[in-house]
């Protein structure tokens, strides 16, 4: 499909936002964003089954706000920081219409993730859609700088999923925090994630992650967003968003554990966070990794075995 000849058709309902968007670089001189990419833009939610693996030559999504005919048009570019704020946007189609039908992937129309550039801060939302297709949710992003609002959905019109990318402001004086080491176990609320296996550029690979507490594995895993765990995979310096496919599980209200296994592909060499969602008696948790690919599929030399496999 011609995205550019799509697009051409709504130029004048992006101008506003386009124009918000330079008002922000503008108007709040601590934050600093790194450049917008262009890019094809596709959803690391579509596919569920290893026989809908991606091929090695796509671009990964997140890094167009635009893309197939769809926009995404942030109506709230700029928000303070640690303010409890609401965010506002609307997918247009190539008619500038909003976009009100969409097919549901992994139990929602509509998957939202916020990032901070230095991949420090992370929001997994799930916001309501009005009639007219405004969407709309409530965070709180603690710290200044700039952030990736990242749209992840299926239009019922038919097509792949997409994921549709834009810049955020968080206002304040901002001092960029380092990407947090590569380590292959993490730690949240008392809960221990190991990680097992690799990341390879240009080939898709498995990832298994295996839930313990007080030293013993976690078997009452509960179904989140259609499986045992959900995983959102982010490329640092432009945030790419990865394809991150769920091996196929049956669960009903069954309960599971301690291991939750996936599969992905990675475009590129370089370092990349991992965001891993579990839910155990009713609260969902997110466990983050650090991982490094070589250009080759290789982990750089300097990173110990366990930075990559979580032994």
């Amino acid at each position: 499909m011609n995205s550019l000849t799509k697009i051409g058709a709504f130029g004048t309902a992006l101008a506003a936002t386009f124009a918000a968007a330079y008002g922000v670089g503008s108007a709040v001189s601590p934050v600093d964003t790194a450049p917008e990419q262009a890019s094809h833009a596709s959803s690391g939610h579509g596919a569920t089954d290893r026989d809908q693996e991606p091929a090695a030559t796509d671009t990964p999504g997140g890094l167009q706000i635009a893309a197939d005919g769809y926009a995404l048009d942030l109506g709230t570019p700029r928000v303070r920081a640690g303010e409890r704020t609401g965010l506002r946007f609307v997918i247009r189609d190539a008619d500038g219409r909003p976009v009100t039908d969409y097919r549901r992937e992994h139990e929602k129309e509509l998957h939202l993730i916020v990032a901070s550039r230095d991949l420090t801060t992370y929001r997994h939302l799930h916001p309501v859609r009005a009639a007219d297709g405004t969407w709309s949710t409530a965070t709180t992003l603690p710290d200044p700088g700039g952030y990736r609002v990242l749209a992840d959905f299926t239009p019922a019109a038919g097509g792949d999923g997409l994921t549709l990318g834009a810049d955020l402001a968080v206002s304040g004086a901002y001092a960029p925090a380092a990407l947090p080491p590569a380590s292959g176990t993490a730690t949240v609320d008392g809960y221990t994630v190991e990680l097992d296996g690799e990341l390879s550029a240009g080939r898709e690979s498995d990832l298994t992650f295996t839930v313990r507490r007080d030293g013993r594995p976690v078997t009452d895993l509960q179904p989140y967003l259609g499986a045992y765990g959900h995983l959102v995979a982010l490329r640092s310096g432009d945030l790419a968003y990865l394809h991150v496919h769920p091996h196929r599980e049956a669960h009903g209200d069954a309960t599971s554990g301690p291991r939750v296994a996936f599969a992905s592909s990675t475009p590129s060499g370089g370092s990349y966070r991992l965001f891993l969602d579990f839910k155990v008696d009713g609260e969902v948790r997110t466990a983050a990794f650090t991982v490094h690919v070589g250009d080759t599929g290789q982990p750089h030399e300097e990173d110990t075995p366990g930075a990559a496999h979580g032994h």
